[in-house]
């Protein structure tokens, strides 16, 4: 049988061990978790972007093996006309002014979501848009809803969590407090 003092010995040594591991995790996910941020805005902002630039006339150019998209036109094609009169069916809207405002949605917001400037502002509009986007298409299959719903989650998690310290808007906030 263990003594009283030495029955709870191992509390003293395994405790600041453990208050070492602690610190040290903290530190980690200070310094990744504006990275985390980061790159959840720039992964759904790309996604978004990206669709928006199928929606439009759009050239390319290749530097060093990769190939940019940039748009020509910001105006809607004919085909993306025609798939907001056949397709997609966009609750309230007439078909043209769907094309024209989720065309602008797409090219608009995920500039601000990536630059983190209006990033909640920006976020809540590409949530909504995105649950439009769902309930619009009603022949997306399961693999599509799903990637939205990932999509959903993130844009959800930067709503409520905001855009981090690798944007503007926090650097906007350090100037302004200063």
């Amino acid at each position: 049988m263990l003594h009283p003092p030495q029955q709870h010995a191992w509390r003293t040594k395994i405790i600041p061990i453990l208050g070492k591991v602690n610190t040290l995790f903290h530190k980690a996910a200070d310094l990744l978790t504006p990275i985390a941020d980061f790159l959840a805005r720039y992964w759904v902002a790309g996604v978004f972007f990206s669709s928006g630039l199928t929606k439009t006339v759009s050239g390319s150019l290749t530097l060093f093996g990769f190939t940019f998209k940039y748009p020509v036109s910001l105006l809607p094609t004919e085909s993306t006309f025609a798939l907001f009169e056949y397709e997609y069916h966009v609750p309230v809207l007439p078909p043209m002014l769907a094309a024209y405002l989720g065309t602008a949605a797409e090219l608009l917001l995920p500039v601000f979501l990536f630059l983190g400037l209006g990033t909640r502002y920006a976020a809540l509009a590409l949530f909504i848009f995105n649950i439009v986007a769902v309930v619009s298409y009603p022949d997306l299959m399961a693999a599509g809803v799903a990637q939205h719903q990932v999509w959903g989650l993130l844009l959800f998690i930067t709503l409520c969590h905001g855009p981090g310290k690798l944007s503007l808007d926090y650097l906007i906030n350090r100037w302004i407090r200063r």
